[in-house]
């Protein structure tokens, strides 16, 4: 079976060229920086200990941005690598100041470019992060004895049942994950079943925030002002058709609450141009945040195209809708409306994240629906309450990163 998926993963690499100039035309890959998925064009490596972190996309590096603050006091630790497969990840860790720590784009799951990129970065220690599962990179780290960590592991039902089909094969996969820390109880159960040995519960490792992240999320005054007269209704991570679900929600609302804006912030940014259209084909007027025009008294929706801001609009809201809640996707990350309070409202698929909502949902700051006109209902109920919830995370976060911490410190030091 393993040779069945090198073979797929060769018939990929010949059309490589073809594929990554499409996708650099649709303007999802780095046009300066893409061959590094070969494992070419790379960073010079300092020498010493290096960790080296893997996340697919922007929700898993977002996660581990905290510890990687904290890993950098480590002096033992000369460098820190940080691999992710996306754009919008790259973005948004060129946001941050680190000062040991590099990204680098994850290389393509095949034998010889696995074995040049560990062979260069020599890492003593490599943590995958969530669902990141490859098979071909994986065995390469257990023959090279590289100690594989799978930090706030995550398989969802969709996933367990398709690893299944393939027992023996993804026995063998998961066999070679040293130490795998599940971030709810649902995948502790089928790390056990994908034959993972050594498993440890810590906590969700999203809870967490560092006092930097605070800092940098301040809204400015110019921002704050623009919104300053209206009320604002936030739809965060949106996904194809939830947008124009929003959008009818706004027209309904606005004959009650003339002042009414609505921030849509889409999870692939790239759709921006395509939700725009959508908007205007609904009679509503738009403003796309990259333009730095001004907020007009007719406008409708702000429509946000830029990378690692979601934060400010949050805290300028007064209600959120969590996008990938209303199609069959599994939902989108709650957590970062609920640091400041605000009420969340979601629909009937949040199955990627069902423990952090059934936490919320049971301390009332989050809100399940089924359909439109239960959206409209409860979003009238909560724009005319205008009331924001104290819940604190930071000291659920707090210990959950001090847990972490210490763990991967111990695996560090035993290699």
């Amino acid at each position: 079976m393993f040779f069945f998926y090198q073979f797929l993963i060769f018939l990929i690499l010949i059309f490589s060229p073809i594929i990554f100039f499409i996708r650099i035309l649709k303007n999802k890959e780095d046009k300066k920086r893409f061959l590094e998925k070969l494992c070419l064009n790379r960073i010079r490596k300092s020498s010493g200990e290096l960790i080296w972190f893997h996340a697919a996309s922007v929700g898993e590096l977002m996660s581990i941005i905290p510890l990687i603050y904290e890993l950098e006091k480590n002096s033992s630790i000369k460098m820190i690598l940080v691999t992710t497969s996306t754009l919008s990840s790259s973005k948004i860790f060129n946001k941050f100041k680190f000062k040991k720590t590099i990204h680098q784009f994850y290389p393509i799951d095949f034998y010889i470019i696995n074995l040049k990129f560990l062979n260069y970065w020599k890492p003593s220690v490599a943590i995958f992060v969530e669902s990141e599962i490859w098979p071909s990179m994986f065995r390469l780290l257990n023959r090279k004895s590289i100690k594989l960590l799978l930090l706030n592991a995550r398989i969802t039902k969709k996933s367990f049942k398709k690893w299944s089909k393939f027992k023996s094969f993804s026995k063998d996969i998961f066999s070679n994950i040293n130490v795998a820390y599940p971030q709810n109880l649902e995948t502790k159960d089928y790390l056990k079943q994908l034959n993972v040995k050594n498993i440890k519960k810590i906590g969700n490792l999203k809870f967490t925030e560092t006092e930097k992240n605070k800092k940098n999320t301040n809204v400015s005054l110019k921002l704050r002002n623009n919104f300053k007269k209206r009320i604002v209704l936030c739809a965060s991570s949106t996904h194809a058709k939830e947008e124009i679900l929003i959008g009818n929600v706004h027209k309904k609302l606005k004959n009650k609450f003339k002042n009414l804006i609505t921030v849509i912030i889409p999870r692939h940014i790239e759709r921006t141009s395509q939700i725009e259209r959508e908007i205007k084909q609904m009679g509503l007027k738009s403003i796309i945040r990259s333009s730095n025009k001004k907020i007009e008294n007719d406008t409708d929706v702000y429509l946000v195209d830029t990378y690692g801001e979601t934060k400010k609009f949050f805290q300028i809201s007064n209600i959120c809708f969590m996008g990938g809640s209303f199609i069959n996707h599994g939902g989108q990350n709650p957590i970062e409306p609920a640091r400041f309070g605000i009420n969340i409202i979601h629909g009937p698929y949040i199955n990627n994240f069902r423990d952090i909502y059934d936490l919320f949902n049971k301390n009332k700051i989050a809100f399940k629906i089924n359909n439109a006109k239960e959206l409209i209902t409860l979003s009238e109920k909560l724009l005319i309450k205008k009331n924001k919830k104290k819940f604190d995370l930071n000291n659920i976060g707090k210990k959950i990163l001090k847990k972490t911490l210490k763990e991967i410190s111990y695996e560090f030091i035993k290699t």
